[in-house]
């Protein structure tokens, strides 16, 4: 969690050269639309300024003269000039907001790519909401960028030097009294920049603890429901929001500060063209039109001032935005495939661990010194108390993990040599707790996958028991599965998970728990579905109640990351040891159950 806010923290510079570099890379493939956006930009930015210039000569050729013909002409010119620019400013509009959404686009199906290759490890370490930000609101922060707030800046710039071009060329003198506030200006300018980023970090810092305490208390709303613990809750839900609404309310003093010293300097300005250039006019040193042209000129000037600051924001936003996601794409907790990976045509399931060790954190071993074999299509039983390392040698065996020292075989190869991919879907896992995905029942088994038919589904499902309860809902196979099975049982989201490996038709079968969590008749259904599902394969099974796994062609005993025992279990109970003492020790809480009921 700390980690976590530590990495909403990053502030980094406002502009960064060096990540704007790698953003721009996502730009190149649509530079096309950045060239068209800069060139209406010019035209666009020109078209505003030339109005007053229309305007000091409608009223120093035009009205001065009582030339009516030449007034219309202006205004015509005034006309077409507006049309044109709304017409080439709906386009800027489309292409820059086309070439933002095409960016992001880009940007997070990359993202998503990578994290998808992530290994474990950076799950274990990564909230999930972090992750999921990285996709949703950073990205965003940068279509914000790309489609208004760079453009913007440019149309900003542009338009300013395209009204100093027009003051400098009808009155140099009047231009530098006008633009005498300009050293207040940029003083308060950097203060206001220095201000905001001090505030904008406290913004987010305390927005991230924020959802985090929103995200974390949404998901365990039982616990706080059960314990009535929902007014403390709120009372530091409370305090926390406080908290967020502080910062948020100190950023907002420093743009309600700002704004009104802009206008007020807007205002500095015109009082000194009225003075300076009105005392021109009087001893006709200036003309009326110019007089008014400036009093336009300088109106349009601090717009594009005050709209400068709100795009300091959003560079801002996109700069600490881009950082957390370079940061992510960065991330190489990636479990390597080999340059030249061997091939596996076919999988007798021959399963080898030769001397593995394995640590989830460095020197820290949950493995020591493990070796077994297991032969095709042999079942064989893991069991151990709690941490004794069982599910730690189902990650390691499908690659989520990679061993630190020692080797892994699948039919004689390092499975470090074979591709993720390939060593992936020779196997099938059904886990204690059990994932299903939004969708339908039938997109649960499948996972998309086409080649799988509805019959073969509908075959599956028979075979381990599932096809009953499916068959009694309104939509059948069709019925939609809530987020996590929300709407099914325990025991029903168990059959549509063995249901789901038995469709893939796996090789090599492992089964994690897959009864501990459900009820006495369920239990039965699951054990004739694990029978049928076991043959001809090789399949590894982890079981808490060692009366499921009294078949196994051979039982594994874990203790403490070490493998203690191995053989039959009337092989096991005859030797008095560790699955002995198990065995004992689960069959007098089966007693005292039984005398209980």
């Amino acid at each position: 969690m700390a980690e976590a806010q530590k990495d909403d923290e990053i502030l980094g510079k406002a502009y960064d050269a060096k990540l704007m570099r790698r953003l721009l890379q996502y730009v190149k493939p649509y530079k096309k639309y950045v060239i068209i956006a800069i060139l209406m930009n010019i035209i666009v930015a020109a078209l505003g300024p030339v109005r007053p210039y229309l305007t000091k000569i409608a009223f120093d050729d035009n009205i001065k003269n009582n030339d009516f013909h030449g007034l219309l002409i202006i205004c015509g010119i005034l006309l077409a000039s507006l049309i044109l620019q709304a017409a080439i400013q709906y386009f800027l509009t489309y292409y820059t907001e086309l070439m933002g959404q095409k960016i992001v686009y880009d940007l997070r199906v990359q993202i998503f790519s990578h994290v998808q290759k992530l290994a474990l490890r950076y799950f274990d370490k990564t909230p999930v909401g972090r992750t999921v930000t990285r996709v949703t609101n950073d990205v965003d922060s940068l279509n914000e960028m790309f489609s208004s707030g760079i453009v913007s800046v440019f149309s900003d710039i542009f338009v300013i030097v395209w009204i100093f071009i027009f003051m400098f060329a009808m009155a140099w003198d009047l231009s530098l009294v006008t633009l005498s506030v300009m050293p207040v200006l940029i003083y308060a300018t950097f203060l206001f920049r220095k201000k905001v980023r001090e505030t904008y970090r406290d913004v987010r810092l305390h927005l991230a603890r924020l959802n985090s305490y929103m995200q974390e208390r949404v998901t365990g709303m039982n616990v706080v429901q059960i314990f009535s613990k929902e007014k403390e809750e709120l009372k530091n839900f409370s305090s926390i929001n406080n908290d967020n609404r502080v910062v948020n309310i100190k950023s907002i003093f420093y743009y309600a500060v700002f704004f009104p010293v802009v206008e007020m300097l807007s205002v500095v300005s015109v009082g000194l063209i009225i003075w300076y250039g009105g005392g021109e006019v009087i001893q006709s040193r200036l003309t009326v039109g110019v007089l008014i042209a400036f009093f336009q000129y300088t109106e349009m000037f601090w717009r594009p001032v005050r709209d400068l600051s709100e795009k300091y924001n959003i560079l801002q936003t996109a700069m600490a935005s881009s950082e957390r996601i370079f940061k992510l794409l960065d991330d190489k907790t990636i479990i390597e495939n080999p340059d030249n990976p061997s091939q596996l045509p076919t999988v007798r399931g021959e399963i080898e661990f030769k001397n593995v060790w394995f640590a989830y954190n460095p020197e820290d071993y949950v493995l020591r010194n493990v070796s077994f074999r297991i032969n095709p299509g042999e079942t064989i039983a893991i069991v151990g108390a709690t941490g004794a390392g069982k599910t730690s040698i189902i990650n390691i065996l499908t690659r989520f993990y990679d061993i630190a020292k020692g080797c892994i075989t699948l039919d004689g190869i390092d499975i470090r040599n074979l591709d993720k991919r390939d060593l992936r879907k020779y196997i099938a896992i059904v886990l204690q707790d059990v994932f299903l995905f939004s969708g339908t029942i039938k997109s649960n088994i499948n996972l998309g996958n086409e080649k799988i038919t509805d019959e073969q589904i509908i075959e599956a499902a028979k075979t381990v028991g599932a096809h009953k309860f499916i068959s009694q809902l309104s939509k059948g196979y069709d019925e939609i599965v809530k987020e996590k099975g929300a709407t099914l049982s325990v025991g029903q989201k168990q059959l549509i998970s063995f249901a789901r490996a038995l469709a893939y038709n796996p090789q090599i079968l492992i089964l994690d728990e897959a009864t501990s969590s459900v009820d006495t008749e369920t239990e039965q259904i699951i054990q004739n579905a694990i029978e049928k599902l076991l043959v001809g394969r090789t399949s590894i099974v982890i079981a808490h109640r060692l009366s499921t796994i009294q078949n196994a062609d051979k039982i594994l005993v874990m203790h403490k990351g070490e493998l203690k025992e191995i053989g039959t279990h009337q092989e096991l109970l005859a030797k008095r040891g560790i699955y002995y003492k198990l065995y004992q020790l689960q069959y007098k809480d089966q007693e005292v159950g039984q005398n209980i009921s």
